[in-house]
């Protein structure tokens, strides 16, 4: 045997196939298998991936999913809880079990919702301008006869402008229009001649306003069950309207109470009633509207995506007129004769 020979198959046997190398052709792959074979050996691992590449990845397996049957819930009174807050969940003590309410907080409008006046409107508002009248006479100025009606005309005027434009004409500014067109221009208007004029244009009313019956007793049952409580109106003096809150008794159980005149926007805008909603950082669905106006509170309170309940108590001949203009289509989720029915309103409202 040529030695040279034996030298050149001993070297090829020893050829060392490495991942990555030229492949090989076919008539190279068969002259290597029949090696393997002829030395009885089995391909090793570098040996196939370089033949043949790597072998396939496994396919993960189907998730099983089996059907799982909706459990009924658990229709538990409160002698139920009780026991299973007694022996199985001792360290919760006296807390209660129950879920968070659907309903947070109650926004209520005032005039004729909560309060209603106890003297004709009318004869307050002649009362109101003709004491501003002799108070304005008083520090030396002069008007013709009979001044208080153009104070009147001049108020009612402003409030209208103030409904049509849905923004709030403050009491102050109205004033001071009225006087400047009879020579008071406010270049030459004491500002504390002008501030006291209005408050006593606004005082008859401003004591004329209680609480109507069942008003206080209702908001202590919502305060004292833990729901938040805000008071919205569209009124054109907030000084004036901050005292009839006091004077009607219901300051104690507010968490918020705000009059169009400052902020300068009014109800139905859902800007006034986001003010409430962002102070409490409530979403519109926890909240209730209650009112008696249909556009104003009840309207207001829909687009806003509230509850709302409407009060069928005696209101003014403004608001009566423009609730059956739009009866049909404004539909409040609940009405009411009495303010006694609404904490069970409301109750019922957070649980459903």
């Amino acid at each position: 045997m040529n030695p040279q020979n034996d030298a050149g198959k001993n070297q090829e046997d020893e050829i060392e196939i490495h991942p990555g190398m030229e492949p090989l052709s076919t008539e190279e792959l068969e002259s290597f298998l029949a090696r393997a074979r002829a030395q009885g050996r089995t391909l090793t691992s570098e040996e196939q991936y370089a033949l043949f590449g790597p072998p396939p990845e496994e396919a993960e397996p189907e998730p099983q999913y089996t059907d799982v049957v909706e459990m009924a819930a658990a229709d538990l009174d409160e002698e139920d809880i009780a026991a299973l807050q007694k022996n199985f969940f001792p360290e919760i003590g006296d807390a209660d079990l129950v879920g968070p309410r659907l309903v947070q907080g109650i926004i209520f409008d005032f005039d004729y919702t909560l309060a209603q006046l106890t003297r004709p409107l009318d004869a307050l508002l002649e009362e109101g301008a003709r004491n501003a009248e002799a108070y304005m006479r008083s520090t030396g100025m002069t008007f013709e006869d009979d001044f208080w009606e153009k104070i009147v005309e001049a108020r009612l005027f402003s409030e209208e402008k103030s409904a049509e434009e849905n923004e709030e004409h403050i009491a102050d500014d109205a004033m001071s229009f009225l006087l400047q067109f009879f020579g008071y221009p406010a270049s030459k208007m004491d500002p504390q001649v002008l501030h006291q004029a209005v408050d006593l244009l606004y005082a008859p009313e401003m004591m004329a306003w209680q609480a109507a019956p069942g008003a206080i007793k209702m908001l202590q049952s919502l305060h004292g069950a833990g729901y938040k409580i805000a008071i919205l109106a569209n009124y054109n003096c907030d000084r004036i309207f901050q005292r009839m809150i006091d004077y009607a008794g219901f300051r104690p159980y507010l968490d918020i109470c705000i009059c169009s005149a400052s902020v300068e926007y009014r109800k139905p805008d859902e800007k006034f009633f986001n003010l409430a909603l962002e102070r409490w950082d409530f979403l519109p669905y926890e909240v209730v509207v209650v009112g008696d106006s249909l556009i104003h509170d009840v309207k207001g309170g829909i687009d806003l995506g509230a509850l709302t309940i409407q009060s069928l108590q005696p209101t003014s001949a403004q608001v009566e007129h423009d609730n059956t203009l739009v009866v049909g289509d404004v539909i409040p989720d609940a009405q009411i004769e009495k303010l006694d029915q609404i904490p069970a309103i409301i109750q019922q409202w957070s649980i459903a």
